[in-house]
């Protein structure tokens, strides 16, 4: 894969000023009349948008544009800058950013492009931006960043399009939710302004809209973090192809979650395809998937696929309390529809329970003889006609303990469509019992879009969506119910000495982690056949028989191992063809000895394994399998650290858990000393991070007779030094 390299970046651990988004002062270097042009139009916006604060246009050449003074230099404004934009050639980006330091702006928002994500020469102005940033204090956002939008104070630093008419996109939108602003941060200036632009289409309320470019200093998790304090904004959206500051990005989930602010995220560059794209788009090197969505899930991150899913989720979210559950009650007078929806809600996890017997007598003398009071409630065409048996039926369906959510079907094709139910589902949608949501499978009229919005509902067109963002709002709420306070660990870092090899052996690795857990009980280190014998014969047959080196990392495949060994004469014979094995495959490698062992009982396999992710730290893996793990791909992943509850709820999750549980016959085994093991190694991880890098303990045997389990395998990778 092509990827560009990476580059320094600003190091400040300072959050956003709140300046950035509210400046009292904008200079504009680079301004131009030329509205056929970025720097023509960025200035035309901010003028046409009636920015309520001072502006101080900066071209040499000009000595006023649209009624606005100009200025040579930042330097020769004279009079406090809140925020610089800067929009010049490349080439002349660093000299002026030193300027604008020097002349006390505290922030710098760089739309131009033409650094590192051209690479080359390109990439060294980036550096000597962040270096700037590091020496000065100053907040550089950018480069190569299509501005921010404030919709709170109608600040638009931006040259995309969607701010040109503001004024009548406000005489257009309906919005469904006021008071629930969404913030939204993208790394792509134009895909972040078309969800402002696709949301509002669906009625929502927005606070701000930031590019953010290549990040040099300021980055997602800034303006994340910004968001999640910030009291106009109650949702944010994230589009993001890689995240640079892990730590941060995870300290503004946390504050999120306990919050209850829902972080709707889009993460670009699964595919091999997507990451060439990513890393060509912003100089991003795209992170561990795999980390991505295990951080994400463990702060109640909300993942959408594309544009359209992140809107629908926002607004089912705006408008919509968390529920109780996941069973769906649907009223409507489509049979049809009714079946569609069904299907759709229960292929996302949701649940179309039939209703209690007592529910359906409290329906049944409101609809026509031939309609259904089970769940769909089928109204039928001819019940729909009269809004107030809908309403009744929702507000039934609202009320009852059968159901956790509410979907009404209508259709729009008729202009009262909605409005013959608006009146009362505002009542039960301020009440707030239960999420109460519209699909309609016509097309939404104006009318229909003005008056559900007007009753504070959402409405939309494509039941997939709704089914999905239905789910969401569930999973957010389940996960909310679950809750921990975040775990400190306490543990010291191992004293590793300084001149292990990067590659620990199993028997080393059980040596040194014996405080967290691991035990070199029933096995011996030996260094000739005779020592393989004696040890064999103290320990009980039958045993095992590994060659130990750092230099030899997958023993089995070399013939490293022996199994089944069940007296003197094969252990002795095992141990010349291990250690002629191991030289015959790398002749120099380093030979610690063979690790003789008693055969463990056998039982359920697992892995257990860690990555120190380059952007999120260690995250742990646990697996179904042992060494088939690769095969079958039954693996799940949580940021570390884990407590021993959160380890077991980590196991439960594999595919396969219900082998563990008893199946067909299979006696149960109990998991939590696979728990405690999981928990006790991702502190491991967390206290020893700045010098591990990879854990592997490969198989761990649970034992069906309640003996616990074995390690049979490890290995731990440190990190290069030096």
């Amino acid at each position: 894969m092509n990827e560009a390299k990476p580059t320094a970046a600003a190091t400040s651990d300072h959050p956003l000023p709140d300046d950035f988004f509210w400046p009292k002062s904008i200079a504009l270097i680079g301004a131009s009349p030329d509205q056929h042009t970025i720097r023509g139009r960025l200035m035309h916006f901010i003028v046409k948008n009636k920015f309520p604060g001072k502006l101080y246009p900066v071209n040499p050449t000009h000595k006023e544009i649209e009624g606005y003074k100009t200025y040579p230099s930042v330097t020769a404004i004279g009079m406090p800058v809140d925020l610089a934009i800067i929009v010049i050639p490349a080439k002349l980006v660093v000299d002026v950013v030193e300027e604008c330091a020097q002349a006390g702006v505290r922030n710098v928002m760089i739309i131009a492009s033409g650094f590192a994500e051209e690479g080359g020469a390109a990439s060294g102005l980036q550096e000597r931006l962040a270096e700037i940033s590091n020496r000065t204090g100053i907040r550089i956002a950018g480069p190569n960043c299509e501005g921010y939008f404030n919709a709170l104070a109608d600040v638009a630093a931006t040259f995309s399009p969607v701010v040109e008419n503001l004024a009548k996109e406000r005489e257009t939108v309906f919005e469904i939710a006021p008071d629930k602003r969404v913030g939204v941060v993208s790394q792509s200036g134009g895909l972040g302004f078309a969800l402002y632009t696709r949301g509002r289409a669906a009625g929502l309320s927005f606070s701000y809209v930031i590019s953010s470019g290549n990040e040099v200093d300021l980055s997602t998790a800034h303006y994340l973090e910004y968001m999640v304090g910030d009291p106009h904004t109650q949702i944010v959206m994230l589009l993001c192809e890689t995240i640079r500051d892990g730590e941060r990005f995870k300290r503004a989930a946390r504050e999120a979650e306990r919050l209850g602010k829902p972080i709707i995220v889009i993460k670009i560059g699964h595919s091999d395809a997507g990451a060439r794209a990513a890393a060509s788009h912003t100089a991003s090197l795209t992170g561990s998937q795999t980390a991505y969505h295990a951080v994400f899930e463990r702060y109640g991150v909300i993942e959408a696929n594309d544009l359209d899913e992140a809107v629908a989720i926002a607004a089912v979210f705006a408008t919509c309390p968390l529920p109780q559950g996941r069973r769906v009650g649907i009223v409507t007078g489509s049979g049809g529809g009714g079946a569609i929806a069904a299907d759709m809600l229960s292929g996302f996890g949701l649940q179309v329970p039939a209703l209690s017997e007592a529910v359906q007598r409290t329906i049944r003398p409101l609809i026509p003889p031939h309609a259904s009071p089970q769940n769909p409630v089928d109204i039928t065409a001819q019940g729909g006609q009269t809004g107030p048996v809908m309403m009744t039926c929702m507000e039934i369906l609202d009320a009852c303990d059968d159901v956790d959510m509410v979907l009404v079907i209508v259709s729009t094709a008729r202009e009262n469509g909605v409005s013959l139910i608006a009146e009362r589902m505002q009542t039960v949608l301020k009440r707030g019992a239960s999420p109460v949501v519209i699909w309609t499978y016509t097309l939404p009229s104006v009318i229909g879009r003005k008056t559900a919005a007007q009753a504070g509902a959402v409405l939309l067109s494509d039941i997939r969506l709704l089914a999905l963002a239905l789910a969401k709002l569930a999973d957010y709420a389940e996960h909310r119910r679950k809750l921990n306070p975040e775990r400190e660990i306490g543990e010291k870092p191992l004293a590793l000495p300084t001149d292990l090899p990067r590659a620990l052996s199993e028997h080393r690795v059980k040596t040194l982690f014996a405080p967290y857990g691991l035990s070199s009980d029933g096995e011996t280190l030996v260094t000739s056949a005779e020592g393989a014998v004696k040890a064999a014969t103290k320990l009980g047959f039958p045993v095992v028989l590994k060659i130990q080196s750092p230099d030899i990392l997958h023993k089995t495949e070399i013939g490293g191992v022996k199994l089944h060994l069940n007296d003197a004469q094969a252990v002795s014979m095992a141990y010349g063809e291990i250690v002629q094995a191991a030289k015959a495959h790398k002749p120099d490698a380093r030979i610690e000895g063979v690790l003789v062992q008693k055969m463990a009982p056998r039982g359920h396999e697992l892995v257990i394994g860690m990555v120190n992710d380059a952007t999120f730290g260690p995250i742990m893996m646990v697996g179904f399998g042992g060494v088939t793990v690769e095969l079958f791909g039954d693996v799940v992943h949580a940021p570390a650290p884990l407590s021993v509850d959160e380890a077991a709820a980590l196991i439960r999750r594999l595919k396969s858990a219900r082998l563990l549980e008893g199946f067909r016959g299979t006696k149960p085994v109990d998991i939590k000393p696979a728990a405690m093991l999981v928990s006790r190694l991702s502190e491991a991880a967390v206290a020893n991070a700045g010098r591990i890098a990879e854990m592997e303990f490969n198989p761990v045997i649970l034992h069906a007779d309640g003996s616990g389990l074995s390690v049979a395998d490890a290995l731990v990778l440190l990190k290069p030094t030096g």
